[in-house]
């Protein structure tokens, strides 16, 4: 399959780039395929005059880019949607969000190409940069920063979480065993792992070595929803019926859903290389590729959610995984999988955090990277300990994968609706004409109504964070 695209950091605007040595900041672009489990930032290989391709065009066909951004917004996010329908009240609420919520998250996508198109950039951040101005542009580097830095918690978070169960199903404790056994302790069970596997593979300045097990991966979430939508078709005789919530408890209960859903379906600052790329990068050819692959996702999604809510009722984990019983082989092989998965996103997710901190230093200081090569290794270095470290002693002690969602499901939510608002805004009000049609004022009035959406998700979900999840 065609990469989603290559991690370079261009992150710079004008003189001021990281990614000035082509060769320098070279991945290999399979690699790029598992920035999906982020939904991660990522750009392209190709510089803008496209001198390497001839004609600038890219060789992704439609149907290779809609398995592409279908991969994009695949991943983590769908442990937690099981726990989302029972948020929001049950299957009718819970569907009934999410395609409401589809319009836009396509939209979006399409304004941004739109945007891509008319600001010849390639990359989100610099689409923002190039349409909005300064700074919504800092303020969107930012905000892929925080994005990408909870979701490598959350990543933590799942390892301990899966380790777990397949550490219980491993190791028999006595009966008169006042404590489990220290090597089976869940902080010890992380840290190892962290340090043993996922920090060796953040250091190096490239990860394009990850692209084989990348593939592995991807298969990985496809075989969890084919466990959890068996498992709910022919279930276990051991499990006991539960109360399946048929309708919220409050109208403002289905606002709990939005993070998880904002948090899956978010791909869309992966989707800028990924329309560049194509054959015929057009808008037109470009809403039927997006319009595919987010209903094969909302398929995706909406069985797994729906499957394992119905299995579990209100009683299912935040990460359904853990609803399952530990001696449960066909489980413990989606657990065994979702691990790989996060093993070898992290380090994706990093780089692509470690890169716009780095613009971010570079435009500030005015430096390039040509006058700072011997710098930038010590400075790398230090960013991907501290990083680490940071992200490690924060997934310890927040062990509920739900409480760093409902925080950078609302940083997704910017990412889905408010840039692409502002862009399209911006994009319409730069345009000279005499007088101004119909269908102007309705994509302002869209562009608008997108932002203050967003903004409303945002709000609603961080202020839900912040006094309810974190503080509980």
């Amino acid at each position: 399959m065609v990469a989603c695209a290559t991690l370079r950091g261009t992150m710079a605007q004008g003189t001021v780039s990281i990614n000035s040595d082509y060769k320098d900041w070279e991945w290999s672009a399979d690699a790029g395929e598992r920035a999906r489990l982020l939904q991660s930032p990522s750009v392209e290989t190709v510089p803008k005059s496209g001198e390497s391709q001839g004609n600038g065009l890219g060789a992704t066909s439609a149907l290779g880019a809609v398995f592409i951004v279908v991969n994009a917004a695949l991943g983590a996010g769908l442990l937690n949607f099981p726990a989302a329908f029972s948020m929001a009240g049950g299957v009718a609420a819970g569907i009934a969000v999410q395609m409401c919520m589809l319009i836009f998250i396509i939209g979006g996508l399409v304004i941004l190409a739109y945007c891509s198109q008319a600001s010849n950039e390639r990359t989100y951040q610099e689409v923002v940069w190039a349409v909005c101005g300064k700074v919504p542009g800092v303020l969107c580097e930012v905000a892929i920063a925080v994005y990408t830095f909870g979701t490598c918690i959350a990543f933590l978070i799942i390892i301990g979480d899966q380790e777990d169960k397949i550490i219980a199903a491993l190791v028999t404790e006595p009966k008169e065993a006042g404590s489990s056994r220290w090597y089976t302790d869940r902080k010890f069970t992380i840290s190892i792992t962290a340090f043993l596997l996922i920090l060796p593979l953040s250091i190096p300045k490239e990860i394009g070595f990850q692209k084989y097990a990348s593939s592995l991966s991807v298969i990985g979430t496809w075989y969890v929803t084919a466990v959890i939508i068996i498992k709910y078709i022919w279930p276990d005789k051991e499990l006991v019926p539960v109360e399946i919530p048929t309708s919220p408890s409050t109208w403002t209960a289905v606002f709990n859903a939005m993070p998880t859903i904002c948090f899956g379906f978010q791909c869309h600052v992966s989707s800028v290389p990924v329309f560049n790329s194509m054959k015929q990068p057009e808008v037109k050819t470009w809403g039927a590729v997006v319009t595919a692959a987010m209903v094969i996702a909302l398929f995706v999604y909406t069985g797994t959610g729906v499957c394992g809510f119905l299995t579990f009722g209100s009683a299912v984990e935040q990460d359904v995984l853990l609803s399952y019983p530990s001696n449960d082989i066909p489980v413990a092989l989606a657990r065994a999988f979702i691990i790989l998965c996060v093993l070898t996103s992290y380090p994706i997710l990093h780089f692509c955090g470690r890169a716009v901190l780095e613009g971010l230093w570079l435009r500030y200081t005015g430096v390039t990277v040509e006058e700072d090569v011997v710098r930038e290794r010590r400075r790398r270095l230090l960013q991907t300990i501290t990083w680490f470290l940071l992200t490690l002693l924060l997934a310890l002690f927040i062990p509920d994968i739900g409480k760093v969602i409902s925080v950078i499901g609302g940083l997704a939510a910017c990412f889905i609706f408010v840039f692409p608002g502002l862009c399209l805004i911006q994009a319409k009000l730069s345009e000279i004409q005499e007088t101004r049609a119909v269908s102007w004022w309705a994509q302002v009035s869209y562009g608008v109504f997108m932002v203050t959406l967003g903004a409303f998700i945002f709000g609603q979900t961080t202020a839900n964070a912040i006094f309810v999840d974190l503080t509980a």
